[in-house]
């Protein structure tokens, strides 16, 4: 899947030289946290969003700063700083540095740039003009559909199940399957053996969650430390120890 499948088109922008005030407003009418930024000739200049417009002169929520402080700082950095709070046009207070992608960057990469540079929405540009932009809403409405269109797979026999559980444990790759025994009965999976890192225990539950026909799981595996050696019984195995513990007082 590529930018072009999933991005939104035409994309709400914003002119540079627009106010502060109808960029903000351009945002709440249209429910969106940021706006690609276009100058005359139509060509990608900036992104403004809302972490931009957080710090301004008008809500009081400037830097603040005690006084020695900003003799350590450059004359330049504290100009930016004014500009960017009290700016009243777009191209004053934007990002000018975008971070951009092209229609033919996979879903992958585009995930990988929305997390390594911690943004929200990605423009999506052709020879510098805008064509969309794909945001983090896109991404989840294409989850959306890819779980609408999984196919149901009716009544499953203990076999498959069991077959498919085991699959997906020796898939997974990130506990040792070898060490894990698989039963099944009616659809409710059963779990014996050990694992080596208690955070393995919730992997190994989604790795059964996932496969169809499973009703309830059954967690019977062993914590046990490599380097100590300390065993701790599975959560399930704890409380029916107490409750024996109780019965029998």
């Amino acid at each position: 899947m590529r930018a072009k499948h999933l991005m939104s088109q035409p994309a709400i922008s914003v002119q540079s030289d627009a106010t502060i005030d109808q960029a903000v407003q351009i945002m709440l009418d249209q429910h969106i946290s940021g706006l690609p930024v276009l100058d005359k000739k139509g060509r990608l200049v900036g992104m403004l969003t809302e972490a931009d417009l957080l710090r301004r002169g008008e809500l009081g929520t400037g830097e603040r700063r005690l006084r020695w402080l900003q003799f350590f700082m450059s004359p330049g950095r504290l100009a930016d700083e004014y500009t960017h709070e009290h700016g009243r046009k777009v191209e004053e207070v934007m990002t000018a540095e975008v971070v951009t992608a092209t229609e033919s960057t996979s879903l992958q990469e585009l995930v990988n740039l929305m997390s390594k540079h911690g943004i929200k929405r990605l423009p999506v540009v052709r020879d510098g003009a805008l064509v969309g932009i794909v945001s983090r809403a896109d991404v989840l409405r294409t989850l959306s559909k890819v779980f609408q269109a999984q196919p149901s797979y009716g009544i499953r026999s203990d076999a498959e199940i069991q077959r498919d559980v085991e699959a997906e444990l020796k898939r997974a790759e990130c506990f040792r399957a070898e060490l894990i025994e698989v039963s099944v009965e009616d659809g409710d999976v059963t779990l014996h053996g050990c694992i080596t890192d208690e955070r393995e225990r919730g992997a190994v539950r989604v790795a059964v969650e996932n496969v169809p026909g499973v009703q309830a799981i059954h967690d019977h595996l062993t914590w046990i430390d490599p380097m100590s050696g300390m065993a701790l019984l599975s959560p399930d195995d704890q409380a029916a120890e107490q409750a024996s513990k109780v019965k029998v007082a």
